[in-house]
């Protein structure tokens, strides 16, 4: 009897490609391959890629290496957002056999039936503009959150991002069909689900192949809320103009939603943002986390921030460090700006000096820390509801509040995916 194929997974990037690994590696299984750890032996390893810094990147490079000296007659196959956008370059690294573009990468199963070890490296891509299906993903068995896709691709233009030259046009999940996953997952028991997509506010928009808005994030977290079954709902990232007032208040009154926003800002000066070609100016942005402040005072709210973007002078980093530094947010994604091929920020003038771009970042790193610092110090002495994680690190487990405040204590395995009453101290 011959033995089951091995595959191996890494992932690069955010959420939404852990969500779509996750559904990879469930496709190869049903089709008989044995998933294993990625750092041991496999018969194909599967790297799906991320390309919105230059370090996912040479990231990529660096692991088919490693791959190659340990595992050299084993298949490498390339997925994801640089393999879409960059599929020759890819092809043409040592030791990669399949490069599979966006709307390729679910039918890896079919392309690895006819894939032999030597021959050239395969590409099998299209143009973006050709994408339109949508290919609902989440994550299983890998966190105690799962992640559940219902948004895929981006129809801003923002001067910074690749990415709606990567995943293609704004398209979505139906309400209906969201449902019939919640539930799924419940029945699986999953306890937190958290919503993830590329643009989530703009969730309703290409359904049936069109352009029109048919639902609403809206009316989607609605009838989630209603499900019996899911404990937690978290929403990923949000854009602040899609973040509306009525959403806000929703999640305030929410059995399941939890009081948790992470909203990108990207830079704290109406100058620079229109640069970036943002939907929003910082006075929006402000009075989003107001609104939040007013409804949920409990309620964690994280920052994206951009540092670095051409043209960007000390007086414009002082703006954004200092609105910053106001705002009662809880913590800071800090992002150094890395050119990216086909953007239009690359036509703005003067580029900022790799040396002070990481400057900025370690500036808002610190100051991300003292805020998360005082917005953990703000709810000693309460007790919140955690769920703990299943990894066991150094006999250590893992848990987040339902306002996003982690948790650390002696790992219990009675207390793996459930919800345990926690005085914060």
């Amino acid at each position: 009897m011959t033995p089951a194929k091995t595959v191996a997974f890494h992932t690069l990037g955010c959420k939404l490609n852990f969500s779509e690994t996750s559904t990879l590696s469930r496709l190869l299984e049903q089709d008989g391959f044995v998933k294993t750890d990625f750092d041991g032996l496999a018969d194909v390893y599967v790297i799906n890629t991320c390309s919105v810094t230059d370090n996912a990147d040479k990231e990529c490079r660096q692991l088919v290496r490693r791959i190659q000296r340990r595992a050299p007659e084993s298949m490498v196959v390339i997925t994801g957002c640089y393999a879409q956008l960059k599929p020759e370059e890819i092809a043409s690294i040592e030791g990669v056999d399949l490069v599979l573009g966006a709307a390729e990468k679910f039918n890896i199963t079919e392309h690895l039936k006819t894939l032999t070890k030597g021959d050239s490296a395969r590409i099998c891509s299209c143009d973006i503009s050709e994408v339109s299906s949508f290919h609902t993903s989440y994550s299983l068995h890998d966190r105690t959150r799962t992640f559940l896709k219902v948004q895929d691709g981006c129809d801003y233009n923002c001067s910074f991002c690749t990415i709606p030259m990567a995943r293609g046009k704004s398209r979505s999940d139906s309400v209906e069909q969201v449902l019939q996953h919640a539930q799924a997952l419940a029945a699986s028991g999953v306890k937190e689900i958290v919503l993830t997509g590329v643009n989530l506010g703009d969730f309703g928009k290409g359904l049936h192949g069109g352009k029109k808005r048919e639902e609403t994030f809206f009316e989607l977290i609605q009838e989630l809320d209603r499900l019996e079954g899911v404990e937690r709902y978290r929403i990923s990232s949000i854009e602040p103009n899609l973040l509306s007032n009525e959403i806000i208040e929703f999640v305030a009154n929410s059995r399941r939603f939890m009081p948790h926003f992470h909203i990108p800002l990207q830079s704290g000066s109406n100058e620079i943002l229109g640069l970036m070609r943002r939907r929003y100016r910082r006075e929006l942005y402000a009075e989003k986390v107001a609104l939040i402040r007013q409804f949920m005072p409990h309620c964690s709210i994280g920052v994206d921030v951009i540092v670095g973007f051409p043209s960007e002078s000390d007086a414009h980093f002082r703006e954004t460090y200092d609105f910053l530094h106001a705002l009662d947010v809880s913590y800071l994604h800090v992002f150094t700006y890395s050119e990216r091929a086909n953007t239009l920020a690359l036509d703005i003038e003067p580029v900022v000096p790799m040396a002070r771009r990481h400057e900025r970042n370690k500036m808002l790193r610190n100051l991300s820390h003292k805020k998360l610092q005082y917005f953990t110090a703000q709810h000693t002495g309460q007790t919140r509801k955690v769920l703990f994680e299943s990894h066991n690190k150094d006999g250590m487990m893992e848990g987040y509040t339902d306002n996003y405040i982690k948790v650390t204590t002696p790992f219990r395995q009675e207390w793996v995916n459930e919800l345990v009453d926690w005085e914060l101290w």
